[in-house]
């Protein structure tokens, strides 16, 4: 079977990252109080910075700051609140690591505050859209983008999940979203896209798209995959309350087996280091 060539690089709002072997490492900081695993813990913008300082000093290629949950069922909250929430801390780091630093909102008014203080990615639950404003407000800052794949939104994404073929018909709504993108002006180079697991779908869908990861190369963007500590880890362990990190670094080696280029992850130390020694010891021959 003829696999498809992975995305080479990401053209970020002001840089390029090109892809090493191994994926890039995006640590993921909430600076919420109700976040499905570490809500709470840097809901404080002193806790915030200091955890996202701590993340760049383990070897974090990107960070992602948000300030609202989108965990099953959570309630949304007012851009004047997640602006209060996420700025300090977005410049804090753009200032103090030199770090790309993406913003994960679905509000194109966090977003423009975010991007004129910094941050070069825009990551969006609602894959742009969501508010009308979100891809004018891409364009204007010449900002990099993630395409992520929810059916609904937060509040009822986890209902009824029910997919003829969860790959297919995930893969099918990334392709009309990364088109509708193109087709408004942002750049193919600009567009990473994420199949959203956890956002939607049952412990099966998880684990059969994550299995199935190769496949969504075939869009010619860069794919990132957010896995880390979700709840069919637990499923899978047998124990809904056992620590999901050796777990989320298992899944991480497995996606780097299929050349996805994006981990984003709670632990970055331990996945990093992980993902270091499955390529120096011949983990992937060849993506």
């Amino acid at each position: 079977m003829n696999v498809p060539q992975r995305a080479s690089h990401w053209q970020l709002r002001t840089r390029r990252l090109d892809f090493p072997a191994r994926p890039l490492v995006m640590g993921i900081l909430n600076v919420t109080p109700d976040s499905f695993s570490d809500g709470g813990q840097f809901a404080g913008v002193p806790a915030a910075i200091e955890h996202g300082l701590r993340m760049a000093a383990e070897g974090a290629d990107l960070i992602d700051v948000g300030g609202e949950s989108t965990r099953p069922y959570s309630q949304p909250v007012e851009a004047s609140e997640e602006l209060r929430r996420v700025l300090p801390v977005v410049q804090a780091l753009v200032e103090q690591t030199g770090l790309p630093i993406s913003i994960d909102t679905s509000k194109a008014a966090v977003a423009r505050e975010a991007l004129a203080a910094g941050a070069e990615i825009i990551n969006d639950v609602t894959a742009l859209a969501g508010d009308e404003q979100m891809i004018e407000t891409a364009l204007d800052a010449q900002a990099a983008v993630c395409a992520m794949h929810m059916p609904g939104t937060p509040q009822t994404m986890q209902d009824n999940p029910a997919y003829q073929d969860v790959v297919a018909d995930v893969y099918d709504y990334l392709r009309q979203r990364r088109d509708a993108l193109l087709a408004a002006g942002i750049l193919p180079s600009r567009i990473a896209l994420d199949p959203g697991i956890g956002f939607g779908k049952t412990h099966e869908h998880n684990v059969t798209l994550l299995a199935h990861c190769r496949r969504f190369h075939g869009l010619g963007c860069p794919l990132m995959v957010g896995h880390s500590r979700k709840g069919f880890i637990g499923k899978i362990i047998g124990d809904k309350m056992a620590d999901r990190t050796a777990g989320t670094v298992g899944v991480t080696l497995a996606l780097a087996s299929q050349g996805v280029g994006i981990v984003r992850v709670h632990d970055v130390a331990a996945n990093l280091h992980a993902l270091k020694l499955f390529f120096a010891t011949g983990g992937v021959q060849e993506v």
